[in-house]
């Protein structure tokens, strides 16, 4: 079973502007309340190091290192990248961009399968996951903003 984060956006910006904020990820720590910190360039097949906040722990600030692999890369469209923990976890964490009505149409989400997200339930998903979520969509909107 597999649970999928879903959210969306509108950003006042080209989705050009908006790519390029995503695809910096030395600056991730400078914006995003999520990701911590990622290094690499955005390339299709690059391994990236990342430090990520921890939704599923009961600690507060916890936080996972991982290596994760870029799976979607096309400027101004698409970004994924994917990771996992044999049989304890699964991610694949997206975004998708297209023009709307002079700005971006932002999809933002993961899918998450294996032992670890099996624990989850729906309610923490909503409670946990899907705000920090939007927090990355907001940063995001604000960051092209304050480029802009």
């Amino acid at each position: 079973m597999a649970h999928l984060i879903r959210t969306d956006a509108l950003i006042p910006a080209a989705p050009e502007a908006v790519w390029a904020v995503l695809a910096d990820f030395a600056r991730y720590r400078e914006w995003n309340p999520l990701n911590l910190e990622a290094h690499g360039e955005a390339v299709l097949g690059a391994k990236i190091p990342m430090v990520f906040r921890n939704l599923g722990s009961a600690k507060p600030g916890a936080t996972i290192s991982q290596t994760v692999t870029l799976v979607a890369c096309e400027p101004g469209k698409a970004l994924a990248w994917a990771g996992s923990v044999p049989l304890l976890f699964r991610g694949r964490h997206h975004f998708t961009l297209s023009p709307e009505g002079g700005g971006t149409r932002l999809l933002h989400g993961e899918d998450l399968r294996g032992l670890i997200p099996m624990t989850f339930s729906k309610a923490q998903i909503a409670r946990d996951f899907v705000p920090a979520y939007e927090a990355v969509n907001a940063a995001l909107a604000a960051r092209v903003a304050a480029l802009g």
